[in-house]
Order: C-alpha cells, then structure tokens, then sequence
C-alpha cells in the first residue's frame, strides 16, 4: 500500500465525537455496553442458527448472515474509537484508515444487498407461497450471500482505486471518529471536487434505490396480506414497521452523507454513529428476537447450556 502512497502523510489525526472530558467518559461507558451487547446478541443468533435443525430455513440462513455482517460492521471502527476517549492524540496509520474504508464499504455493501435479499425471500414467502420452497432453493440463498459479498466487495474497491490514487502531502485531520471517504479525500493536495463528486455520490445513489426497491417490497407485502388476511394484517403491519424502522436508520444516513458528500454537517457525525454502532445493535432485536419462533430457540439454547454446566460443575458433600 505504501506504493500508493505519493505523499508524505504517514497517519490521521481523528478529532472523535468530542473534546468534553465529561462526555467522553459517558460515551466510553455507553458505547462499550452498546458494543458488548451488539456482538453477544449477534453472535447468540449466530450460534442458534447454526445449532437448531428446525431453523435451517432460507429466513434464517439470511438473518444468521446479516448478524455476521453486523458483527464485522460494529468492529471495524468502534472499538478503536471506544480506546480513544482516553488518548491523548487520536491518531491512525495511513494504512490503517484506508483499511477502515475499505472495511466500510465492504460491510455496508454487502449488508445493503443482503437486505434486499431478505426483502425479496418475504415477498416470495407471502405473495407466492406455493412456489416459496422451489423458488428459494440452497442454492439460491448460497447464492444471494455470495451475490451479496461480491457486490460489497466490488463497490470498496472501486472506492479505494479512486483513493489510493490521491496524493495527500499536508493536510492530515479528520473531523470523526474514524476515515470515512468523504472526509479523507477532501485532504487530498488537488482539486478532486468534481470527480469526488461523482464517485463518492454513487454510493449515495445506490443507497438510495436499494432503499426505495426495499419500501417498494414492503408496501408490496403490506397490500398482499391485507388482501388476503384480516386477522394477521396487524401483526405483519407491525413487523414490517419495525423491520423498516431498521432499514431507515442504516439508509438514511448513508443517503444524507453521501448524497452530499462535501457538506460538512454536525450532524454527520451523529449519522456515522447510527449505521455503524446502533444498527447493528437493533438488528438482532428487531429482525430475530421479535420472532416467536426465534426466541423460543433462543431460551432452548441458553437452558440446555446452563444444565450442561450444572452437570459438568463438581458438586462436593455436604461435611
């Protein structure tokens, strides 16, 4: 990489969330809960899937991928941010910031795909239920997960060929808690406006129809079970609200932030935050935990374990 590299720069420096002392200790402790139950509850979902027969299903087998993405996308950048609350100077390796946005787009791609995936398997499970085991064969799921991969990975290296090309000799602070493309090409040492323009609002456009394709499906499934179901409308209207509610936190700051890639917003910073730590937090709880069958697998699971540790305990006599 360092072959790339026509410039002097040799590390960012990251300005974080704030200076305040008082609120960097809050965010430590916030962020480090949030971040701790973000990976436990994901990978709890994870280990269930792989663990129970009778959730080797194509919804599930979508849902166990989107809690691995979750965990690789809350741990690309929160915990070395959550680390820096209390460094002196936050500051990150030229290496290591291109990796953080190679990591970003990866994760966020492939996540934006398999969420239209996970859209199209419950259109196809309520509006052709007939055709549901045909349609959504092993095959097909192996291949939307792989389709979803090779998207996100296709996407991050479009972004880091248009980088990696830059040359920054300067200019080296980055107002956030880790490298977003945005903020890191605007150091670079020419005038990339246009062009940076262009690239960097492409994600912003892909963000934005996989969006609409996603409402789209949901106003679809919405109409479908109205047709059909009086009685079960309002609790699929409440799951899919929840499930949208979801979507929009992920999409919405991506739109906002790339659409507009050079507007230099407070609120930014706040909108970073929402797509890569609570996102994958509310995942698990809305897209699985929510779900009945789901959650009873999820008691069995923890029961089971913690009578094999009452059994493998040693018990001593009572003297």
């Amino acid at each position: 990489m360092e072959g790339f590299n026509h410039s002097g720069v040799s590390e960012f420096v990251l300005l974080g969330l704030t200076d305040s002392p008082e609120l960097q200790i809050f965010f430590f402790v916030m962020f480090s809960v949030f971040y701790l139950l973000t990976m436990l509850g994901n990978c709890l979902i994870l280990l269930t899937v792989l663990c129970t027969p009778h959730l080797h299903s194509p919804m599930y087998f979508l849902l166990s991928n989107l809690s691995l993405i979750d965990m690789c996308l809350s741990s690309f950048a929160t915990p070395k941010m959550i680390m820096d609350f209390f460094a002196e100077h936050k500051t990150i390796s030229f290496e290591g910031c291109i990796s953080q946005i190679f990591f970003l787009h990866l994760f966020t791609g492939t996540e934006i795909v398999l969420l239209i995936s996970m859209s199209f398997d419950r259109y196809i499970a309520i509006c052709k239920p007939l055709h549901y085991s045909t349609i959504m064969s092993q095959r097909v799921c192996v291949g939307l997960v792989v389709t979803s991969w090779t998207v996100g990975f296709l996407h991050t290296m479009s972004q880091l060929a248009f980088t990696l090309c830059l040359p920054f000799c300067g200019p080296n602070v980055v107002d956030s808690f880790f490298c977003d493309l945005p903020l890191v090409i605007q150091l670079a040492c020419i005038d990339i406006y246009v062009l940076g323009i262009f690239m960097i609002s492409t994600s912003g456009v892909i963000a934005l129809v996989s969006f609409l394709l996603l409402l789209t499906s949901y106003v679809i499934v919405l109409v479908t079970i109205k047709d059909h179901s009086s009685t079960g409308s309002s609790k699929v209207f409440s799951t899919c609200t929840a499930h949208f509610l979801v979507v929009l936190m992920f999409f919405g700051p991506c739109i906002f932030i790339y659409v507009w890639p050079f507007t230099n917003f407070l609120v930014d910073k706040v909108l970073s935050v929402f797509y890569t730590i609570f996102t994958p937090f509310l995942n698990p709880l809305i897209y699985t935990l929510r779900n009945q069958e789901m959650k009873t697998a999820v008691k069995k699971k923890l029961s089971n374990q913690y009578l094999n540790l009452g059994k493998t305990s040693p018990r001593y006599p009572v003297q």
